[in-house]
This record gives structure tokens, sequence and C-alpha cells, in this order.
């Protein structure tokens, strides 16, 4: 590039960067051939004709390619790029990518006594460029704001997120594409870099369970010597409670999905009265029906003094709840309830439970919190159901691939069947922010998947906590 002179005039310019993917590679006749190709549909586009017309162009040769420089509109360079990609599906030989910025340009005589360009604008573009793979059209985030308040280009503009280019500088990048033109595919240099970023993830987690495992062996014994102790000194609230998991008495065990999932809303709902203490699920599992439960010891071990149990048993449409709350240190029954519902009427069973349960221990409700308890999360059955059955599979490991997916299919069942079910627009995002941090699909499509569900959700309720929670998962 020719170098700036002094006293030169900066504007701004909208510039297309474009190079042939493996050029250095080819032989000379083959890279002739090849550039006088790509010259001659460049050359035909409508976007260059009109901007040379009027002046308004500035054409660079860089060897294996060219950058045009438009002083017409920021539009101008990615209409040109669009029709661009289109005509290059026609010579697949021609194997080109295209980088896009709008920047600070001015105007230098070259050697040839020739009006050129150089400056910022030129240089990141060509960054830009850089990122990508043969077919792809890629835009700085500065562009890609720019064209995103016309929606001819809105839903086709794809953020790639940020990533860091030669010298240290660090590019924002978003990719075009539609069913005619650009390149879908996550551009190499990216996949490398978040299979870098999950690397390092996984060592930082790996490291920490190794510091962890360190200081639980070297605590190990004065633990188990003082716990007693410790246990039988700690002040226990008497509105302190764990809700064990639910025994699945149904027939057909693939049903326990909706024993977990009614312990699962029932936890969430006391959890949301401020006089209650309660003990976290992941806490709780570990007593899973199948082993003998010593309430007393149960209660010791999660320092509570209060402990719910039960079972459920469904049979088609028809469901049984049974419940009890009991002081786990006199073993004494405070309060048995047993519900008999179906499907449709289970929707509100966990707000009654929640109700009932805080009244047994004397806990006081404010109106918000009664508010809260009361607002029924969705009308249709199907939905919740499938929606019950999303949060068992949640439950499971985050990093089993089967459980998360089918989560998501489960979670996106629900909001087809019921659009306005802010809470499964809600887990559904959670999912798929974590299928895309953790590493299980890291594309921009399960990242974007994940922001539009949290939008959705934000939409309907933008005073629900778990809309921000998503959002925060995001």
């Amino acid at each position: 590039m020719p170098a700036e002179q002094p006293g030169a005039r900066l504007e701004i310019g909208h510039v297309l960067f474009l190079d042939i993917v493996g050029y250095s590679k080819l032989l000379i006749t083959e890279q002739s051939e090849l550039l006088r190709k790509l010259t001659a549909i460049v050359l035909g586009t409508e976007q260059f004709r009109i901007a040379e017309t009027e002046g308004k162009l500035i054409r660079l040769p860089t060897g294996d390619g060219m950058a045009l420089v438009f002083r017409t509109s920021p539009e101008a360079p990615a209409q040109c790029a669009l029709e661009l990609s289109k005509r290059l599906k026609s010579h697949p030989e021609v194997r080109v990518r295209m980088g896009i910025h709008s920047g600070p340009v001015n105007e230098v005589t070259d050697v040839n006594e020739r009006i050129n360009i150089t400056g910022a604008g030129i240089n990141i573009a060509q960054r830009v460029m850089d990122c990508g793979d043969a077919g792809h059209v890629l835009l700085s985030k500065h562009v890609a704001d720019d064209l995103e308040q016309y929606p001819q280009w809105r839903e086709h503009l794809h953020e790639l997120g940020q990533i860091e280019t030669k010298h240290g500088v660090k590019l924002d990048v978003v990719n075009f594409y539609n069913d005619e033109a650009g390149n879908a595919k996550l551009p190499e240099k990216f996949r490398v870099a978040r299979l870098a970023v999950t690397r390092r993830r996984k060592q930082i987690l790996v490291g920490a369970a190794l510091l962890v495992a360190m200081g639980s062996s070297i605590s190990l014994w004065t633990f188990l010597h003082r716990s007693s102790l410790r246990i039988s000194t700690l002040p226990v609230s008497d509105k302190s409670i764990a809700v064990l998991p639910l025994e699945n008495l149904s027939e057909e065990k693939d049903n326990a999905y909706f024993a977990d999932g009614i312990q699962d809303e029932l936890l969430s709902n006391l959890a949301k009265i401020k006089d209650l203490k309660v003990i976290s699920r992941t806490s709780v599992m570990q007593y899973k029906s199948g082993i003998t439960r010593n309430l007393k010891e149960i209660a010791q071990q999660l320092g509570v003094s209060n402990v719910v149990e039960g079972s459920v048993r469904r049979s088609g449409n028809h469901i049984r709840v049974s419940v009890q709350l009991i002081d786990a240190q006199t073993d004494r029954h405070l309060w048995v309830q047993n519900y008999d519902r179906t499907v449709a009427d289970s929707i509100t069973l966990q707000d009654e439970l929640a109700t009932e349960i805080a009244a047994a221990l004397g806990a006081t409700l404010s109106p918000q919190e009664k508010a809260r308890l009361e607002v029924k999360p969705t009308n249709n059955p199907a939905a919740y159901d499938a929606y019950l059955r999303g949060r068992a599979f949640a439950a499971g490991s985050q990093f089993d691939k089967s459980a998360v997916e089918n989560a998501i299919q489960s979670y996106q069942d629900a909001v087809r069947l019921d659009p306005s079910f802010v809470l499964a627009w809600v887990d559904l995002s959670c999912v798929q922010s974590g299928s895309f941090w953790l590493g299980e699909d890291p594309s921009p499509e399960r990242l974007a998947a994940a922001k539009d569900s949290a939008d959705r959700a934000l939409a309907l309720d933008p005073n629900l906590p778990e809309t921000h929670l998503a959002l925060g998962y995001y």
C-alpha cells in the first residue's frame, strides 16, 4: 500500500476487500486465469458499475485479489458482495473470501501519479477478510450494526464474536449468509479459537477439582471427628426445609420425569418464600428413592428441621400425589395431604403445595410472594408435560450431549405448544447457553438461539427474575 502523505484529507470509505483462497499455491498461468475471471465478474456487478460511473469508486489491486473503496453508502460494499457471491456460485473454481468495513481512509498519489487510497478502513477490512474461508462474506461489527437497521439485512447477519488477529488486534466479526449467498459454516479460525477456549475451560475445571480434592483430603479427618459437634451446636431454623425426591409409583417407569418435575417445581416455589430456608436440589438428590431414609440423619446432614417426602402415581391422565411434612427431630407429621388430579389440574398443584407447607411451618408470605405463587405457568397441559420432561433431562449432566439435546427438544415442544410459556423459554435459553459455553455445540447458531429464547422470555415478562437469569447464562 502507498505511504500516507502529510496533510492528507481523511474521509470515511466503505471497503470491500476480497482475495482468491489458495492463490499462492497455484501455477503462474493458473493465477493469471483466475484473476482474469474474478476481475470480469467484479466489473459485471451493478454496484461496481454505478459507483464507477458516478466517480465514487477506487479499486486497488492486491496481487491475489482487490480492494474496492465505495464513497457512496455503507450498504454499497455489502450489496456488491452479495451480487458477487451469487455470481461466483457459477464459478466454483474461483474460491473467494470477502471482508467489509467502513472506516477512515485518505487519498494518496502513488509512484505512477495515480490516485490511490490508504488508511485504517482498508487495513481493518483486510483483517476481517483474513478471518474467513472460501465463500465467506464477513463484516466488521461496525458495519453490521449499520446494516441491522434494515430488515433485508437483519435476519442474515450472524455474530461470530471476537477474535484476535495480527499484532494482537481484536475484532468483532459478523458472518453474512442466506440461501443464495455467503458461507454458513463456522470459519476455521473461529473453530480453532473456540476449541482452545474449551480446552482452557476444561483445564481450569480439572485444576479446580484437583485443588478441591487436595483440600478435602487434608480436612477430611478433622471433619469426621468434629462434624457431630458442629451439627449439634449450629442453630437450625424452625422454618428450614428439605424437599426430598418424590418416589415414582407409576406402573410406567418412564413417568419418573413427572415425579422429578413436581419435586423440582415445588422446591422452586418454596424457594420464592423469603421466610423459609430451602435446601437446594443438588443437595437433596443424593437421597433419591431406592435407599433407606433415616429422616433425622438426613435433616442433620442438611442442617434443617423439616423434611418433605412423598410419592407420585400417574396412570394415563390421572395423577395421585401424596405429600407429608415431617418434623425430623421428633418424627412428627406436621401436615399430610393426598391430591387426586388430572394432568391439566396438576399445573397449579405445586403452588398449592408450597402455600400449604409454608402455612404449616408458620411462614409469612408477602403479597408479592403470594401473587408469584398464584401465577399459572401455562394453560396447556401438553406444554406443561413437555416442560416437566425437559426439566428432568436438564437435571442430568451438562456434559451428557444426549440429555442436553433431549432437554432442548422437550422445551422446544413446550413453547411450540404454548408460545407464551415464559418459564419454558427461560429454561430453553439456559440449556442452549450451557450447550454453547460448555462446548457441546459451540456454533453461532446455538448461541443465537439462546439469545432469541432469552429475548422471548424477556418480552413476555420483563419483571420475572428467571428471565434475567437466562440472560445471565447467555
